[in-house]
């Protein structure tokens, strides 16, 4: 799943995107945006960024290791029994997705990426691009402006960074990115008021810049604000709760109809880069938050020996236990014997793997029916996509009678997310049309020329981010 080499080593292609190809014509952003950047009243909106799978720095809470973040220099091993008990979601058979609960915790987004090279410390940017771009409009990220590490000015607007931990259930952080809007919602309306007066009282509407996943946990807040899946998996009651809070809505490469990739890394394990170990597809399995990043059956992304009419559907727990993918592979015992040290039976570490593969996969079933509905956005919400459609990405995998998978056929994309994916283009069903048919109303959708995490270093996106939240009527 590239975009999981992206949105980690996003550093690494941000770094190289930086200081590499620019555009020959780029527009002078400071000279546009600088009068509506120095334009603060009450009704601005303040943003939220929310970055996307790996996009997150994770810290164990009793030692300090850096779990995801950092690696080389005493960070977590995934090929270490300690290390890869640290970066895996717990598992126990009969307990739910919810109660499986660690001491990791989310310490903020993945502003840069520290590697240890040969001994030799290395440190890159990653989602500072996308608040620096904020920046340029006057948002200024309270965290990355306190402590210096982008110089914002002294005109500035309130801005923050949602970080989550990006192993879990999705529905879990839409719930937790809830508490957060209301904890900052309370704050910027203080400061409001020490600003504005009386005009500055009253409720507060947020605009949401997110990337990739981050996409999906918006999307699932604004349609169900607290709400949870029923027992059954059942989608809650859509009340677009979240939408009482969030103006503006705006999706940068987000998987809407998900990707292939992310089935390729539960079944092969992922090697992010060649200086980074391996992170074995039992490990990677237990992350509930991977199986809700997968294509959809009817979409026919997964098939057998090439053939479209035959579809594989990958939410079916038996058809992973056939195939001896992932947590149902016999030979990643060896992992789950790091992961369950206490359980010395290869049978109990099986079936305890098994149950969580049946959990993560009814969990996903039932985040993707929430999520593909048809459904109309109330007055007074926008949502906008802005996404990649010129580089090739894996559309197809055809997989054989021993379970291996290939790449079978590839399509425009950004090369980790399809066109089609990130449009939720339900055409891909085989009814086709002219138009669009998609379950999201889109108030708007932007196309750019460049890879994933490299949609965020594009002028264009700025210039379209910044006319969106500063500039267009509301």
């Amino acid at each position: 799943m590239r975009w999981m080499t992206t949105a980690t080593l996003g550093a690494i292609g941000l770094f190289m995107l930086i200081g590499g190809c620019a555009s020959p014509r780029t527009p002078d952003l400071g000279g546009i945006y600088d009068r509506a950047a120095m334009a603060h009243d009450p009704m601005r909106n303040p943003v939220i960024v929310i970055p996307g799978i790996l996009g997150s720095k994770l810290t164990d809470g009793p030692t300090g290791t850096t779990v995801w973040g950092a690696f080389g220099g005493g960070a977590a091993d995934p090929q270490d029994p300690h290390g890869a008990r640290l970066i895996a979601v717990p598992m126990a058979e009969g307990a739910e997705l919810a109660d499986l609960r660690d001491d990791v915790r989310s310490v903020g987004a993945l502003d840069r990426v520290h590697l240890d090279v040969l001994g030799i410390p290395v440190s890159l940017d990653a989602y500072r691009r996308i608040l620096g771009s904020l920046g340029v409009g006057g948002y200024r990220d309270e965290e990355l402006g306190m402590a210096g590490a982008i110089d914002y000015g002294d005109d500035h607007y309130t801005c923050f960074q949602f970080h989550y931990d990006w192993r879990r259930d999705n529905v879990e952080n839409a719930r937790r990115l809830h508490e957060f809007i209301v904890e900052k919602g309370a704050y910027v309306e203080r400061e409001r008021v020490k600003q504005f007066g009386d005009a500055g009282a009253g409720p507060v509407k947020f605009d949401i810049v997110a990337h990739s996943m981050g996409g999906l946990i918006t999307r699932y807040f604004l349609r169900y604000g607290t709400a949870d899946l029923g027992a059954d998996g059942a989608p809650p009651p859509v009340s677009w709760a979240g939408a009482e809070h969030v103006e503006r809505a705006i999706l940068v490469g987000t998987p809407n109809a998900g990707s292939v990739e992310a089935v390729e890394q539960l079944v092969d394990g992922a090697r992010f880069a060649v200086i980074l170990p391996t992170y074995d597809a039992a490990l990677l399995g237990t992350m509930p938050a991977i199986y809700q990043l997968f294509p959809r059956p009817r979409h026919r992304c997964v098939v057998r020996d090439g053939d479209r009419d035959q579809t594989v559907d990958v939410f079916d727990p038996v058809v992973w236990e056939r195939l001896e993918w992932g947590l149902a592979d016999p030979e990643q015992d060896r992992v789950l014997r790091r992961l369950l040290p206490d359980v010395p039976d290869a049978e109990r570490r099986r079936a305890i793997a098994l149950d969580h593969l049946r959990k993560c996969l009814a969990r996903a079933r039932g985040f993707f029916a929430a999520l593909d509905s048809p459904q109309t956005p109330p007055d007074g919400l926008s949502i906008s996509l802005i996404a990649g459609d010129a580089v090739e990405t894996d559309a197809i995998l055809s997989v054989n009678d021993a379970g291996r998978l290939r790449v079978h056929e590839r399509g425009p994309g950004d090369g980790t997310v399809l066109r089609s994916s990130a449009l939720m283009d339900e055409r891909e069903t085989g009814d086709w049309s002219r138009q669009l048919k998609s379950p999201v109303r889109w108030s708007n959708v932007t196309f750019l020329f460049t890879d994933h995490i490299g949609l965020t270093s594009d002028p264009a996106f700025t210039d379209n981010v910044l006319y969106q939240l500063l500039e267009a009527p509301r």
